[in-house]
């Protein structure tokens, strides 16, 4: 069987730089690298980070390039959160990794994203994108070239809350429009999400909050992983990147509960299709909803059948 393209655009919180890690391990993907979106991040230190854990671990650089969109927020993500990426680059294993020296000329991710279409529509191949961060970055290279489009051969999209709450938290942003509702992927930028389902045909998968609430990071996990790194230097980023934010209560697995249905969707239901559509105005922006005669046909993904098979099969990857 050929091996999937994929190309993953990430906004560097914690759990996607372990997803990143994890698309290095999967036999049935051709992983084309990583476009980084200054989202739930800094994009200075989000960038360093990931390119210092796959220099740590020998990952070829060239291989899975590590490149910057130039996409920007309209609903920024809280500080709080995006401070995150400072702590991964200060895990104790990477010590002795510097940093890239010859940043900060970062590589444009939205060239990377336009010229791998293209190479793609040219071989006549289908790219798989995994967005685990707002739509930013895929509607601005869209919108320009939209025969692009025709190289996507699905989209798989961490973001929304279908008939779970939201996870924006008043705490860290005004109440007046911390609506229940939204996910924070999908409140950064609804108006991109508007547009790709309204310009769009290729499939799109869904991976809402509904199943990735279901990806905790559990202390057995987390004993796993310990007892893992002792002799596994990839458990042992995972390990030391995932005790940042093993503590809060709020923090799921999203990002690789969403990259394992790649190789593994026997791991979940079967997708419900659904009309959805996004409110980008207001209080309720960011909220997806169903609408028969507007909205966009979407495959969701609302529940994780097999979380036994989940857990294992991580925690097998990491074992190098």
């Amino acid at each position: 069987m050929a091996k999937q393209k994929v190309l993953f655009n990430h906004d560097a919180a914690i759990d996607e730089f372990m997803a990143a890690l994890l698309l290095t391990t999967m036999k049935e993907v051709d992983y084309l690298g990583s476009i980084i979106m200054n989202a739930d991040c800094i994009y200075t230190y989000a960038m360093q980070a990931q390119w210092r854990i796959q220099e740590h671990l020998g990952i070829n650089q060239k291989k899975n390039p590590i490149t910057l969109s130039r996409a920007r927020q309209w609903n920024p993500f809280p500080w709080q959160y995006r401070g995150d990426c400072i702590k991964e680059s200060k895990i104790q294993c990477l010590a002795n990794t510097p940093d890239n020296s010859d940043w900060p000329v970062y590589p444009d991710g939205d060239l990377f994203l336009l010229n791998q279409l293209k190479k793609a529509l040219k071989a006549k191949e289908k790219i798989t994108m995994l967005v685990n961060c707002p739509m930013t970055t895929l509607r601005n290279v869209l919108e320009q070239w939209p025969k692009l489009a025709q190289a996507i051969d699905r989209l798989i999209w961490m973001g929304g809350a279908i008939k779970v709450e939201g996870n924006l938290d008043p705490t860290t942003l005004p109440p007046e429009v911390a609506n229940p509702k939204a996910e924070w992927n999908a409140f950064c930028d609804p108006e991109a999400i508007q547009w790709v389902f309204d310009n769009t045909r290729f499939p799109i998968t869904l991976f809402p909050l509904d199943v990735t609430n279901s990806a905790a990071i559990t202390p057995g996990f987390m004993a796993s992983l310990a007892y893992q790194a002792k002799d596994h230097p990839y458990s042992e980023v995972a390990y030391q990147s995932y005790e940042i934010v093993a503590s809060e209560s709020f923090y799921d697995m999203w990002d690789v509960l969403t990259t394992c249905y790649i190789p593994h969707p026997e791991f979940f239901a079967k997708p419900i299709q659904m009309k959805l559509a996004i409110e980008t105005e207001d209080y309720w922006q960011g909220t997806l909803y169903e609408d028969a005669k507007k909205g966009r046909d979407v495959d969701v993904v609302m529940e994780l059948t097999d979380s036994a098979a989940f857990y294992d099969y991580v925690l097998q990857q990491f074992k190098r």
